[in-house]
């Protein structure tokens, strides 16, 4: 079951690479569509003159193509994310392994005369990959190739040799390990593909058929997963599999939600954006739910510490809802008041619901940045906008009451409510992030990890720090804090300390020290 937990933490720590880039992409796109949007040329007359009306249709049009390509993100993004020395050749390997695999897919495919002509490839299930027809595997393909080469490129990539065979040692060693790995995978996958495509049809037609109940279920799995870091092997599939639907946009075919609403921005033939858009609502917990649940902690606090109180919840409270980062302010509950995270995340599906019920169809995963760059180019009639907003506020009265009862009710030490002798909990990370100051702050980290000896891997997401240790028994929790840690959450031999968004900044300076 350990090595499981780790097993899992690895390979969702790896998909954290890829999918923080399509973010930036979808930012590119709805710039674009800025510019080239014939609507807004109404409103400001500037932006109707060719020139910009073409440079945006460049602009979002180009960064589509990732979106096409996405399952070779994935085939080398994971990799990266996956290997524990050389990255880089992780990467390459991961590259050579996906083109391998999709020529081999081809190969029997053709010589058993199952390739579809192009107007039919569509109903075969088939595809272009790279300019090479293939099943219609989507974004599973990178996951697939990247996750083996990744783990292959931990085991062998150590392997040394003597003498004249010396130059195939390491990644060298890898790669001829990798070439008749994927050769021989691709064709086992031309046979056994259809038969997997079958079962994820099936699962994804019974969730669709659940309603809005099965979207309430997602919801609440996306957040309460949060603390183990395994919540990326929910969204994931949703967002860039076919579990998330299947579209077809300006004569391109897309599967996962995010891809289909990024696709359906640049395409001006689209009048509304596809009710698929519902798996990637996430954003109401995030622009409403916890602002909310931030504001009835703050009114519950004792009026000697409200100030205290203030100045913690608001930078927490800012972050999540401009940008949709909320980790700062879900642990700055989560480990003195566990039940308000088990209610947040089934006022996470509960808002997703909502949506659902009130056929929304407007776009927000993150925060109200996104969301206007996203929402507002588009107009009322493609992304009803406005109806977000009046979930938001429904979900935004429900977290404030039902935060506050129970914060009452249950006399939770939620920050500005602690014992006299506490310090009120997140103070000395404002005091630390105020200061400023990097000197011995690798060490510190370092030696509240066990020591130089105990830390295997070092890594990190968007706001922790991800470290794979020898033995956790020996982690110094109270050191950690002391460096500026919300939390520190321990899954097998992976140890994941939340700093918030300077992690980068805490990774370098360990990173530094060893």
């Amino acid at each position: 079951m350990k090595r499981a937990v780790n097993a899992l933490q690895n390979f969702g720590k790896s998909l954290y690479g890829p999918v923080l880039i399509l973010p930036i992409v979808g930012l590119f796109i709805a710039f674009g569509n800025v510019l080239g949007n014939g609507n807004l040329a109404e409103y400001v007359p500037f932006l109707g003159h060719p020139l910009i009306q073409h440079t945006g249709q460049l602009i979002a049009k180009s960064a589509v193509s990732v979106l096409v390509n996405l399952a070779l993100v994935f085939a080398v993004g994971i990799p990266i994310g996956l290997a524990t020395r050389d990255k880089g050749y992780a990467a390459l390997i991961g590259l050579v392994t996906f083109v391998v695999f999709i020529n081999a897919m081809n190969v029997p495919l053709q010589l058993q005369g199952h390739l579809a002509p192009a107007d039919q490839m569509k109903a075969a299930g088939q595809s272009m990959v790279l300019g090479v027809q293939v099943l219609e595997m989507g974004v599973f393909a990178g996951i697939l190739t990247g996750a083996l080469s990744g783990y292959l490129y931990n085991k062998y990539s150590g392997v040394q040799f003597n003498g004249a065979m010396a130059i195939y040692s390491g990644h060298c060693f890898v790669a001829i390990v990798m070439l008749p790995v994927s050769m021989v995978l691709g064709v086992v996958m031309s046979e056994l593909w259809p038969f997997a495509q079958h079962g994820i049809s099936a699962m994804a037609l019974a969730i669709k058929g659940s309603g809005p109940f099965g979207v309430a279920i997602y919801g609440f799995l996306e957040r309460i997963l949060v603390p183990t870091g395994l919540h990326h092997l929910v969204y994931t599939p949703f967002l860039y599999t076919e579990l998330g639907g299947t579209q077809e946009v300006c004569g391109a075919v897309y599967q996962g939600a995010r891809n289909i609403y990024f696709a359906e921005m640049a395409c001006p033939e689209v009048k509304q954006l596809s009710s698929t858009v519902v798996w990637d609502a996430r954003g109401i917990s995030k622009m409403f739910g916890l602002p909310a649940a931030a504001l009835a902690m703050y009114v519950t606090a004792r009026p000697e510490r409200k100030a205290l109180a203030k100045a913690i919840l608001i930078p927490a409270a800012l972050t999540s809802l401009l940008v949709g980062v909320t980790e700062p302010l879900e642990f700055s509950f989560l480990f003195v008041a566990p039940l308000l995270f088990v209610v947040h995340a089934v006022l996470t599906g509960l808002g997703m619901m909502l949506f659902y019920l009130f056929g929304v169809h407007a776009i927000g995963a993150n925060g109200i940045i996104d969301f206007i760059l996203y929402n507002l180019p588009l107009g009322t009639e493609k992304s009803n906008w406005p109806m977000y907003i009046v979930v938001g506020m429904i979900m935004f009265a429900l977290y404030f009451i039902v935060f506050r009862f129970l914060i009452l009710r249950f006399n939770m030490k939620t920050p500005g409510r602690e014992d006299d002798e506490q310090e009120t909990r997140l103070y000395s990370k404002q005091e630390y992030q105020a200061k400023g100051s990097n000197d011995g702050l690798g060490e510190s980290i370092v030696v509240g990890l066990g020591g130089r000896e105990n830390i295997e891997v070092v890594d990190n997401c968007y706001t922790r720090l991800r470290v794979t240790v020898k033995d956790v028994d020996i982690i110094d929790e109270p050191r950690l804090k002391a460096t500026g840690a919300k939390g520190i959450i321990k899954q097998g031999n992976n140890v994941q300390v939340v700093y918030g968004l300077h992690v980068k900044k805490m990774r370098e300076a360990v990173e530094t020290f060893l």
